[in-house]
C-alpha cells in the first residue's frame, strides 16, 4: 500500500515561507496590552455622544476619537484573523480571532451614533464648521459620503441596535468559515503517480489540472461528494445570510440588497446589469472555446471536471516559488522601478505566507490595515497558475501599499469594487510578458490557454456567480425558500446556459454553490469581472507605452476612497459606466482564441490511461 501524503503541520513549516506577524505585535502578550488600551478607550465614548452641535473644535474631537478607535480595533483585527488563517484548527487563535471580532462589534456600537448625529446637523452647519476649523478640509469627502446617506441612516438608537448584532449577522458566514475551513473531511485519492494523498481544497485545485482523466474524475466526485452530504446545512448558512442581506437593505430604504450593496461605493446598479447582458450576448465565446477543449482532449464526453486540464497535458511550464519571484519582478518591469521596489520589499521582508499546511484557510487573498504591512497568504503548488495567483495577490499588496503611504487614515483604503483592477493588471502584464518571451510554440499555446482559462474564470465564471447571487436575493426577498434542492436546481440550469451543449450536465457540479465562500460576500463576484475587463484595457494602454498612461494608472494606486470608485477610473482612463471596456475585453478574448486554433494542435492520445498531446504543432 502506498504512503498517504500529509500536509505538513504549522510548526513544521521552514520560516522564511511564513509572514512575519511580529511586526504587528511582538507576541500575543503585546496583542492583549494594545487590546485592553482599546477597551479602556472606548469608555470615552459616550463623552463624545451629543457634542457634534457644540461647535467646530468638539466636532472635530469627535471625528478624530471615532476614527482612531477604527484604526486601533482593525489593526487588532487584521492580526488575529492572520493568526487565525495560517491554522483554523488552533483553538487558541479561534479564541484570538473571536475577541478581536466581538471587539470590532463593540467599537461599532459604541460610535453607531456617529453618523446619525452628523445627520442631526444641517448642512449650512457642518459646512460651516469646515470654514471655521482648517484641520476639517481633509474630511470634506468622507463627511460628503455620510450627508448622501441621509434618506437610508436610521436613528441612533436603532442604529446601536444594528451595531450591537453584528456578530449575530455573520453568525452564517463564520459557521460557513469554520466548516468549510476545518471541520469538512475529504476522502483520499489516487493521483497520476499512483500516490494517495488527502484531497483538501488546494490539492483539489492541483488535481483539477491533472493529465490524468480518473485523477480528475476521482477528485471532483469525492471534493463533490461530501458537499452533497451537507448541502441541507449549507443551503441553511448560505440563506440565512441572504436574509441578512435583504433585512438591512429594507429596514435603510433600499429598493434591494444590490442597491444598498452598490450605493456604499456610488456605483449604478447599471453597471451590474450591463455586465450580465454583455457577458451574456458573448456566451457563444466561451461555448467556442469550451468546444475546442473537447477537440483538443479528444474526448467523447466533456464534463466540469476537464475544463481545467492542461490541453497541452503536462504543462511545459512549472515555477518554484524562488523562480516564480524572479519572474514576476521580470513580468513587472513595464510598472517603473518604484513599483518594483515594492514587490521586492514584500519578497524580503516576509509579507507572505507560501505553501500549504494542515488547516490553514484555503486559497489565497491580501489583507491588512492602514498600520499593518500589506500580508498575502498563499497555499504554493510548483505550477503556471500559482504564479499567475502571486502576482495577483501582489497587485493588490501594492495598491494597499500605495494608498496607505499617499492617504491619510481616513481615505486609506479603497473600496472592492476598485480592489480587483490592481490585481489583475498585473495577470494581464504577465501574460503578455510570456506571449513576448516564450519562443517554444508548446509554451505559447499553453499560456494562450492558461489566458483562455482565466478570462474564463474571471468574466464568465464571475458573472455567472453573480447571476446566481442576484437570483438568490431575489428570490429570498420574494419569500421564495432557498431549499437545498431549489438552489441545486436553478444552479445547474444556469451552468448549463454558461457552458454550452459540448459539457455533461454532471450532477455534482449542481451543488458548487455550497462550497463558494465569495457568496457570502455582499455582491463582491461582479467586482472580478469588472476588474478584469478595466485591467485589459489598463494593461493595454501601459504595454503601449501612451503618454501619462502609466502615470495615471499609479495615481488610481494611491487615491485610496479619495474620491468615488467611478471617478478613480475615469481618471485613470476607463469609464466603467459604459459597456466599451467588456466589450473590448471580449475582443481580445476572441483574438487569443483564434490564435489558439490557429495552431492546429493536435487532439490527445491515450497512453496508459493517460492523455497526451501530439509533439507537433
Amino acid at each position: 500500500m502506498s504512503e498517504i501524503k500529509q500536509l505538513p503541520t504549522r510548526d513544521e513549516v521552514p520560516t522564511p515561507l511564513t509572514w512575519d506577524l511580529t511586526k504587528i505585535f511582538k507576541d500575543d502578550a503585546a496583542f492583549d496590552v494594545a487590546y485592553n488600551q482599546l477597551t479602556e478607550e472606548l469608555n470615552q465614548a459616550e463623552s463624545f455622544k451629543g457634542t457634534l452641535g457644540n461647535g467646530a473644535e468638539a466636532f472635530l474631537a469627535a471625528l478624530e476619537y471615532v476614527l482612531d478607535v477604527y484604526r486601533k480595533v482593525e489593526t487588532l483585527y487584521v492580526y488575529s484573523h492572520l493568526k487565525n488563517d495560517q491554522d483554523t484548527t488552533n483553538t487558541a487563535y479561534q479564541a484570538l480571532y473571536a475577541r478581536a471580532s466581538s471587539l470590532y462589534a463593540q467599537v461599532s456600537e459604541a460610535v453607531s451614533w456617529f453618523d446619525p448625529e452628523v445627520l442631526t446637523l444641517s448642512d449650512e452647519q457642518i459646512w460651516g464648521y469646515f470654514e471655521e476649523q482648517p484641520k476639517l478640509a481633509v474630511y470634506r469627502h468622507y463627511i460628503q459620503n455620510i450627508l448622501d446617506e441621509r434618506p437610508h441612516v436610521l436613528s441612533m438608537e436603532q442604529e446601536a441596535l444594528l451595531a450591537g448584532a453584528s456578530e449575530i449577522f455573520g453568525a452564517s458566514s463564520n459557521t460557513f468559515s469554520i466548516l468549510n475551513n476545518a471541520d469538512l473531511e475529504f476522502p483520499t485519492v489516487q493521483n497520476a503517480e499512483g500516490e494517495t494523498i488527502q484531497l483538501s481544497h488546494g490539492v483539489y485545485g492541483q488535481l483539477m489540472e491533472s493529465v490524468d482523466p480518473s485523477v480528475r474524475e476521482a477528485a471532483f466526485k469525492g471534493l463533490y461528494k461530501v458537499y452533497k452530504q451537507f448541502r441541507n446545512t449549507l443551503a441553511s448558512t448560505l440563506g440565512a445570510h441572504v436574509k441578512t442581506h435583504n433585512y438591512k437593505a429594507k429596514i435603510r430604504n433600499y429598493d434591494s440588497a444590490r442597491a444598498a450593496s452598490l450605493a456604499s461605493n456610488h456605483i449604478p446598479e447599471s453597471v451590474h446589469e450591463t455586465l450580465v447582458a454583455v457577458v451574456n450576448k458573448h456566451l457563444p465565446l466561451l461555448h467556442r472555446y469550451v468546444k475546442l477543449r473537447k477537440k483538443l482532449l479528444n474526448v467523447e464526453e466533456l464534463h466540469m471536471y476537464d475544463l481545467y486540464a492542461p490541453l497541452l497535458g503536462e504543462a511545459p511550464i512549472r515555477y518554484s516559488y524562488e523562480e516564480a519571484k524572479e519572474k514576476a519582478i521580470e513580468a513587472l518591469k513595464p510598472l517603473g522601478e518604484d513599483y518594483l521596489s515594492i514587490v521586492k520589499e514584500a519578497f524580503s521582508s516576509r509579507w507572505i505566507d507560501v505553501i500549504e499546511n494542515q488547516g490553514k484557510r484555503s486559497g489565497a487573498y491580501s489583507s491588512g490595515a492602514y498600520d499593518t504591512a500589506p500580508y498575502i497568504l498563499m497555499n504554493w503548488h510548483d505550477s503556471l497558475d500559482q504564479l499567475f495567483t502571486l502576482v495577483h495577490e501582489m497587485g493588490h499588496s501594492v495598491h494597499s501599499y500605495y494608498t496607505r503611504n499617499n492617504q491619510p487614515y481616513v481615505y486609506g483604503d479603497y473600496s472592492i469594487f476598485l480592489a480587483e483592477i490592481a490585481s489583475t493588471t498585473n495577470e494581464n502584464i504577465l501574460t503578455e510578458y510570456l506571449l513576448q518571451t516564450e519562443t517554444d510554440p508548446k509554451v505559447r499555446a499553453y499560456v494562450l490557454n492558461h489566458y483562455l482559462d482565466g478570462f474564463k474564470g474571471t468574466i464568465f465564471r464571475q458573472t455567472q456567480f453573480a447571476e446566481f447571487e442576484h437570483f438568490i436575493h431575489t428570490e429570498d426577498a420574494k419569500g421564495t425558500p432557498l431549499t437545498s434542492e431549489y438552489l441545486s436546481e436553478y444552479y445547474g440550469e444556469l451552468n448549463a446556459k454558461y457552458y454550452g451543449p459540448e459539457v455533461v450536465r454532471d450532477e455534482e457540479i449542481s451543488y458548487e454553490w455550497a462550497r463558494i465562500p465569495h457568496f457570502y460576500y455582499n455582491y463582491y463576484v461582479y467586482q472580478y469581472a469588472t476588474g478584469f475587463s478595466a485591467a485589459s484595457a489598463l494593461s493595454k494602454h501601459i504595454l503601449a507605452g501612451e503618454e501619462g498612461a502609466l502615470e495615471n494608472y499609479l495615481n488610481y494606486l494611491k487615491a485610496g476612497s479619495s474620491d468615488f470608485p467611478i471617478e478613480v477610473m475615469k481618471k485613470a482612463g476607463v469609464d466603467m459606466t459604459q459597456a466599451a471596456y467588456i466589450e473590448d475585453a471580449m475582443k481580445v478574448f476572441e483574438e487569443r482564441l483564434t490564435e489558439l486554433e490557429a495552431l492546429n494542435l493536435r487532439p490527445q492520445t491515450m497512453i496508459n490511461g493517460q492523455q497526451r498531446l501530439s509533439n507537433q504543432l
